[in-house]
């Protein structure tokens, strides 16, 4: 396989893993302020609390990659987004501030504030996340020096808002589902009703986004007439969508967990062949995108990184598995939980 290739797909993965682990952290965060009491709110804080900087490894690994791979993308695309990207790095601090000074103090005015940042926080990088990915898929205003030659607000356009609130809602699902997983009883309850309308939110707008995506960019379609086995993988990402409200029906959130992770894993697949080979379109001239081909480091360095990652990435399976099996079960709040 070609190494540029190879580095696409494991990029790929990279985002996969973070949207996937993170992906239940932000919407637990877009939740937060559903609970209706002080004590629902820690618990909802302490299920995602051993876990969610560990999750988060994953994105910096992504941009790590991202860098050595294909560092001309990498510069352009801090170029284009960097105010995005301040924004973003600034509500992901958020998160992490308002739930170490929450317990600061008993006042509940003290932590309101805090929890309506936690929320803030969640949603601004949830709708960030998903603006960027609109924006991928319609192109930016790249010119010939690879420099971004728009403003911040060119990125807000319509259909990556629509995009970043398709993100919202199917993050939303995501951490609702895995809240059924730490919670019990009457609360559990209502968070699976939260489940069935976060899925109605998220079916809706992911059957007008598709509508859009196929008016708007039609070249989303061109390598799935020159590889069409992904339309495998547009059967596997229907399915998955697909049975998330038969297990809720069923009484299976462990199920309907996994089936919202496989669809979100197949979501970024179906992304990624709509963007290949390009990592960036530009939107004034095709001719000035950057691609796998024009934004890679060189053979050499490639191998390098793909024996590293391949003998690396067991690790990190291994050890976020093992994260996870130790951190099982329901949420029990103690003294020094948050």
């Amino acid at each position: 396989m070609d190494l540029r290739v190879l580095w696409f797909i494991l990029l790929g993965v990279l985002l996969a893993g973070y949207a996937i682990l993170d992906g239940f952290d932000l919407g637990v965060g877009i939740l937060h302020l559903g609970a209706r009491d002080d004590r629902e709110r820690r618990v909802f804080l302490n299920s995602i609390g051993p876990l969610w900087d560990g999750n988060e490894v994953w994105l910096v690994t992504f941009g790590g990659a991202l860098f050595a791979a294909f560092p001309e993308a990498y510069a352009t695309a801090f170029s284009g987004f960097y105010l995005a990207f301040m924004l973003l790095l600034f509500a992901l601090i958020m998160r992490a501030v308002s739930m170490e000074f929450r317990g600061k103090s008993d006042s509940p005015a003290w932590r309101r504030f805090w929890d309506a940042s936690f929320f803030g926080a969640s949603l601004a990088a949830a709708l960030l996340f998903g603006v960027a990915v609109g924006d991928s898929m319609l192109g930016i205003p790249i010119s010939p020096d690879r420099e971004y030659a728009g403003g911040f607000f060119d990125l807000l356009r319509p259909y990556a808002l629509l995009v970043g609130a398709l993100n919202v809602s199917l993050l939303a699902l995501h951490g609702s589902l895995y809240l059924q997983l730490k919670t019990e009883g009457e609360l559990q309850a209502r968070i699976n009703r939260w489940s069935w309308h976060c899925f109605g939110i998220f079916l809706t707008l992911y059957l007008f986004t598709t509508i859009i995506t196929l008016a708007r960019v039609p070249q989303a379609l061109s390598n799935f007439e020159r590889f069409p086995w992904l339309w495998g993988v547009v059967a596997a990402s229907v399915l998955a969508l697909a049975n998330i409200p038969r297990q809720l029906y069923l009484g299976r959130p462990g199920r309907a967990f996994l089936s919202s992770a496989a669809a979100i894993a197949s979501l970024i697949a179906l992304f990624g062949a709509a963007l290949y080979p390009n990592l960036i379109v530009s939107s004034l001239d095709p001719a000035w995108s950057l691609t796998t081909a024009n934004a890679a480091s060189s053979p050499k360095t490639l191998g390098i990184m793909a024996l590293i990652a391949a003998l690396g990435l067991p690790f990190v399976l291994s050890y976020t598995a093992a994260i996870y099996w130790v951190f099982r079960g329901k949420v029990e709040l103690g003294r020094l939980s948050y």
